[in-house]
């Protein structure tokens, strides 16, 4: 229903009213922010590139078509944006609060060991710093997909059209990313280690 909505937005937008853009951008700021601090770690640089990412929706409204959802289409400009700025600062390194939520491959909380004993929380700590580095580290593309995936919650179809590829890609994509994750900690994880 709410994409009916945004799209009746955008329509009166093009048919003339620019200031229903206010209700797209009241609606999506947080999301827009949230998603590119993810990408940059910096508040004020966050703040800048989600206004310049508004900025680029707005005078690329008269080109949506609607053939996706706007918020896909706006994700996708957030997305370039961010990915623009980190190339342009020599910075590709991706922020991820992947540990921070759930997964579909593996489940952290059973994984992290609820004993709060001093050697069972360093051992969570150092679980932690690895699925954290780990991610950080994926290439570019794996971090993306993992990211609008596992922490946005979007659909394969609506990462495909925000990274312009087809399904499949943005299927194999997140495998590749969740198999470097299950590799990297089933050194940690596994019991011999403990």
């Amino acid at each position: 229903m709410h994409a009916d909505n945004d799209l009746a937005i955008v329509q009166a937008i093009q048919a003339g009213d620019k200031n229903s853009f206010a209700l797209l951008a009241a609606k999506y700021d947080a999301k827009i922010q949230r998603l590119i601090f993810r990408f940059v770690k910096n508040e004020s640089i966050t703040q800048e590139l989600t206004q310049d990412s508004f900025i680029k929706a707005y005078r690329a409204l008269p080109n949506f078509r609607g053939d996706s959802a706007f918020y896909t289409w706006l994700y996708r400009i957030a997305v370039n944006v961010a990915k623009t700025w980190l190339i342009q600062n020599n910075n590709i390194e991706f922020s991820s609060t992947f540990i921070n939520q759930k997964d579909e491959t593996f489940d952290l909380q059973d994984t992290l060991i609820d004993n709060n004993t001093p050697d069972n929380s360093l051992h969570n700590q150092q679980l932690m710093s690895l699925i954290q580095r780990t991610v950080d580290n994926l290439p570019h593309d794996l971090r993306t997909a993992l990211t609008l995936r596992e922490i946005e919650g979007l659909s394969y179809e609506e990462i495909a059209k925000i990274m312009e590829c087809p399904i499949g890609t943005v299927r194999s994509r997140i495998f590749r990313a969740r198999d470097i994750l299950t590799q990297k900690l089933s050194v940690l994880v596994d019991p011999g280690n403990i």
